[in-house]
C-alpha cells in the first residue's frame, strides 16, 4: 500500500508550505504545538473542512507525548476517586482508538497484580472490585468484549507463568485485568499529523511561535532564523506545559512522570504487564510494561516540578531509586541500578486552579486530569490538562470553541469515526504478508515500508545489532514522516534513543542515510 494521498511529510513539503504560510493569506485555524493534542486539533479542524496551519518549535511529539506510559487507559483510577465523568470519557476514547481510529497502534494489554504478602486480603478484594468496575466502564463505553477480555483471578501457577520473575514465597496468585496499550505514543502523533496533512493541513515543525494574538502569530523558522507572521481567523494554543508562556493567565502545575528502560533479559520472559501496588497508597501502582522491541519500561512517578520548564525533562536519581525499590519488592532476583539502561521523564500539563496553588497541600497526583479550554482576553483559545487517552475529545472541544468564537463555517467533529493513516480492520491487518512488528507500527502501510528494502537489500538489515529497527524504517521516516535530522529519527520516529548507548551506536548509520537522501533530493 502506498501512503494515503497527500499524507507524506518531508523537508521539501515543509519548505514549500512554510513559504506559503508566512506572510500569506489568512488561514482559518492556526494550531500551536504538535504533541498529541495539537496534532489532534489540526486533524479535527482540517476534517471539518477548515484551512489549517499547525506549528511546533521542535518536532512532532517532541514534548510530553513521547514520554507517556504508552497506555490508553480506561479510567479506572478516576472511577476509584469518584470522578465518574473523567472515567467514562477515558473509557469511551479508549474504545474509539482501539476499534475505530487506530486499531493498528492500540492493542489489548494484559496486566497481572501479584498477590504477595505486601498485598493484604482487603486490598486484594478492593483491587478486584475495582477491576470489575473497570469492566463495567468498558460495557458502558460500548467497547466489545472481544477487544478487552474480562478480568479474573489467577492461581499462583498461572501468575508465575505470565511473570516468571516474581518471587514465589507467599505468592497467593494474581489478578488479571486488561487495558489498551500503544505500540508507540510518538507514532500516534505522527499518524495524526499525517492524517491532518492528507486533509490539507500544513504541518510545520521547527517553527517557533514568538507571540500569539487573536489574528495569528509572529513566528521564527528555527532552521534559518527568519521571522514573519502567520495570519489566522482563530488561534489554538496546544503547547502543553509551555502553554502558559504564550498566553497570560494560564497557570500550569507540571507533574513529572519518570520511567526506567530495562533490557529484555532483566525480567526474563514477561508475557503480561504488572501492576505493583505502591506501599501506603490505595490507588497507585508502579507499572511494568513489556514492549514490542523487547525492552521493558517501568514507571511511573507523579512528582511536582517547580521553576522553569525545560525542553526535555531529566529523570532524577530519586525517581529511579523509588521505581527500583517498588519493582524489587515483588521480584525473585532484584534489578539493580546498573541494569537500568535508560530512563525518560515527561511533564504532564496539569491545570493549576486557585485551590491547588503550591502550599495549599495538594499533590500533583491529586489534581484532576480533566482538561480545560480557556479563552484569553485577546481571543486565543488554549487547551490544557487532560491526558493522552482523551486527546481527541480535547482537540474537538478546543476546535468547537474556536469555531464558535470566530464564527467559522464548520460542522461537528467527525474524528470519532475517522481512521488514521495506516488503520484498517483487524482481519485486513492480520492478512498482510508483513512481519507483525511492522504491522503494529505502520498498519496497512507496513508492506510499503518493507518494499523499500526489496529495492535495496541493505535497508533490510537492522541499524543496530540486537535491535529490530531497519534502514527501511529510517528511510520511510525521512520520506514520509517529516523527520528532518538524526534526532527526529532516533528519538521520535523510532525509539532507539531511549537507551543512550544504542543512540550513540546507531547515530552514524542514521546520518549516512540522511546524507544520502539529501544528496538524491538535491
Amino acid at each position: 500500500m502506498t501512503p494515503l494521498s497527500g499524507s507524506s511529510l518531508s523537508a521539501a513539503r515543509r519548505a514549500r508550505e512554510l513559504t506559503d504560510s508566512v506572510g500569506g493569506a489568512p488561514v482559518d485555524v492556526l494550531v500551536v504545538g504538535l504533541g498529541v493534542t495539537g496534532a489532534g486539533a489540526a486533524l479535527d479542524a482540517a476534517a471539518r473542512g477548515l484551512r489549517v496551519v499547525a506549528i511546533d518549535a521542535h518536532d512532532l511529539a517532541f514534548g510530553t507525548s513521547r514520554f507517556s506510559s504508552k497506555l490508553v487507559h480506561g479510567g479506572l483510577r478516576y472511577l476509584a476517586s469518584g470522578r465518574l465523568d473523567v472515567a467514562h470519557e477515558s473509557a469511551v476514547e479508549r474504545g474509539v482508538l482501539m476499534e475505530r481510529t487506530a486499531p493498528h497502534l492500540v492493542h489489548p494489554q494484559p496486566f497481572v497484580l501479584p498477590l504477595t504478602p505486601l498485598v493484604s486480603r482487603g486490598q486484594a478484594a478492593l483491587a478486584r472490585a475495582g477491576f470489575h468496575a473497570g469492566d463495567t466502564l468498558r460495557l458502558a463505553a460500548r467497547t466489545a468484549r472481544a477487544t478487552l477480555p474480562a478480568p479474573r483471578r489467577l492461581s499462583a501457577v498461572e501468575t508465575r507463568h505470565l511473570a516468571p520473575a516474581l518471587r514465589r514465597d507467599g505468592l497467593r496468585g494474581g489478578l488479571l485485568s486488561w487495558d489498551g496499550r500503544l505500540t508507540d505514543d510518538a507514532r500516534l502523533v505522527t499518524a495524526l499529523a499525517r492524517t491532518a496533512a492528507a486533509r490539507g493541513a500544513r504541518i510545520l515543525t521547527r517553527v517557533r511561535a514568538l507571540e500569539l494574538t487573536s489574528t495569528g502569530a509572529r513566528v521564527r523558522d528555527e532552521l534559518t532564523g527568519e521571522e514573519g507572521e502567520i495570519r489566522a481567523r482563530a488561534v489554538v494554543n496546544a503547547a502543553g506545559v509551555w502553554a502558559g508562556g504564550l498566553v497570560d493567565g494560564v497557570r500550569i502545575r507540571p507533574s513529572r512522570g519518570t520511567h526506567l528502560v530495562l533490557r529484555p533479559d532483566s525480567l526474563g520472559t514477561l508475557t503480561a504487564g504488572l501492576h505493583i501496588p505502591i506501599p501506603g497508597e490505595t490507588n497507585r501502582f508502579v507499572l511494568v510494561l513489556p514492549q514490542d522491541d523487547g525492552r521493558v519500561y517501568v514507571g511511573l512517578t507523579d512528582e511536582p516540578v517547580a521553576g522553569d520548564v525545560p525542553d526535555v525533562a531529566e529523570a532524577p536519581e530519586t525517581d529511579i531509586g523509588f521505581l527500583l525499590d517498588v519493582l524489587c519488592s515483588v521480584l525473585h532476583v532484584p534489578v539493580h541500578r546498573a541494569d537500568v539502561v535508560g530512563a525518560f521523564a515527561g511533564l504532564r500539563p496539569l491545570l493549576d486552579t486557585a485551590g491547588d496553588r503550591p502550599g495549599a497541600g495538594a499533590r500533583t497526583a491529586d489534581l484532576s486530569r480533566r482538561h480545560a479550554v480557556l479563552t484569553s482576553s485577546e481571543g486565543v483559545v488554549t487547551v490544557v490538562g487532560g491526558k493522552l487517552t482523551t486527546y481527541r475529545r480535547m482537540a474537538e472541544d478546543a476546535v468547537d470553541v474556536a469555531v464558535r468564537l470566530r464564527g467559522l463555517d464548520a460542522g461537528p467533529s467527525p474524528t470519532a469515526s475517522l481512521p488514521l493513516v495506516g488503520a484498517a480492520a483487524p482481519h485486513v491487518l492480520a492478512a498482510l504478508p508483513t512481519p507483525r512488528r511492522l504491522v503494529r507500527l505502520y498498519g496497512a502501510e507496513a508492506p510499503a515500508v518493507r518494499a523499500l528494502a526489496a529495492r535495496d537489500p541493505r535497508l533490510a538489515e537492522p541499524v543496530l545489532p540486537g535491535y529490530p529497527v531497519t534502514g527501511a524504517e529510517l528511510l520511510w521516516a525521512v520520506r514520509h514522516e517529516g523527520a528532518l535530522d538524526d534526532e527526529d529519527v532516533l528519538d521520535r520516529r523510532t525509539r532507539i534513543g531511549l537507551v543512550p548507548a544504542d543512540r550513540a551506536a546507531a547515530r552514524d548509520a542514521v546520518r549516512t542515510l540522511l546524507d544520502g537522501t539529501a544528496a538524491r533530493q538535491g
